[in-house]
């Protein structure tokens, strides 16, 4: 194949395929992929690849490192990318220091990836407030996030830059206290520490390159939007049936939480009861079905919706 034959097929294939950034392996691996499976993107399961290509669609997978992907969406490298906003801020901040492109849009913010940027100190150290930092070494992966929060109160600090196990800096006596990412807080337990101050919230979140895409990208792109919509939204709702008492349907209606209005069916061989389904798009406790169960409602089913458009 001449090099001019082969120039114009991947310039093709540029403009045909939308290239997705996401992390390799990480907190937000599982649930990414879990998201692309829930939305009919079928990739191979090998994860030593770096690139991995969609077997049903117009995809290209990058496999990364969470830190790369909002530079390569930055730098229009690829079209869109996963990633957590606690990492989007940390090297957007960074690039604009070194002058480098920070352009991006924001495509969709995802249910997944919650975390918190938090301070912790040793367990026997006391707490009033971030004024205690004042001198202190901190320890932290996330050195800008730190500076920003730490400036508003005036507070100066020493920073101490660890790119893992920096839960482990006090013990070691390299930091007097530090600032990382905090899930369920045993880490810091299990290193003699306490969360003592959350700085920043962060969940994971799809960003795009800040260029108009091709008309065929954006084609699968907004067919990508709406499936990714639709899974996130079956995921928070539920389908509940019950039969339910006339007169008391709008009692029953009134405290199903973030309900659509319901399709009423009549009951064969019952004047004063009707069956009654409904989409709610809440989380639905006990309390609520016990209260749905005192307005006289029976055969009360919750049942998990797999996919939902619209």
């Amino acid at each position: 194949m001449s090099t001019c034959k082969a120039c114009c097929e991947n310039q093709g294939s540029e403009k045909k395929r939308l290239r997705i950034a996401i992390q390799k392996s990480g907190r937000l691996t599982d649930e990414t992929l879990k998201l692309f499976k829930s939305s009919g993107i079928k990739i191979s399961a090998n994860r030593d690849h770096l690139l991995a290509h969609a077997e049903n669609l117009p995809i290209d997978i990058l496999r990364v490192r969470d830190d790369d992907i909002p530079g390569l969406v930055m730098d229009h490298v690829v079209d869109w990318g996963i990633v957590g906003q606690n990492v989007l801020e940390e090297t957007t901040m960074q690039r604009e220091l070194d002058g480098m492109p920070t352009g991006f849009n924001e495509v969709l913010k995802l249910n997944f990836g919650d975390c918190r940027l938090s301070v912790a100190v040793p367990t026997e150290h006391e707490w009033t407030g971030l004024k205690d930092l004042e001198g202190a070494k901190i320890a932290t992966t996330y050195p800008h996030l730190l500076k920003r929060v730490l400036k508003q109160e005036g507070v100066n600090f020493k920073s101490v830059l660890l790119t893992g196990s920096v839960e482990v800096a006090p013990r070691a006596g390299l930091a007097d206290a530090i600032c990382d990412l905090v899930c369920t807080g045993a880490t810091l337990q299990s290193n003699g520490l306490k969360e003592v101050q959350t700085i920043y919230t962060s969940k994971a979140v799809l960003i795009g390159r800040d260029q108009e895409l091709y008309p065929e990208k954006k084609a699968i792109a907004d067919l990508l939007i709406e499936r990714f919509k639709g899974v996130m939204s079956a995921e928070e709702s539920r389908y509940i049936m019950m039969n339910a008492p006339k007169a008391k349907l709008e009692a029953i209606r009134a405290i199903l939480p973030g309900a659509e209005n319901p399709s009423i069916i009549p009951l064969e061989g019952s004047d004063d009861h009707v069956a009654l389904h409904v989409v709610s798009r809440e989380k639905l406790f006990w309390e609520t079905l016990e209260q749905l169960k005192s307005l006289g409602a029976t055969s009360i089913l919750v049942v998990p919706i797999e996919k939902m458009l619209g």
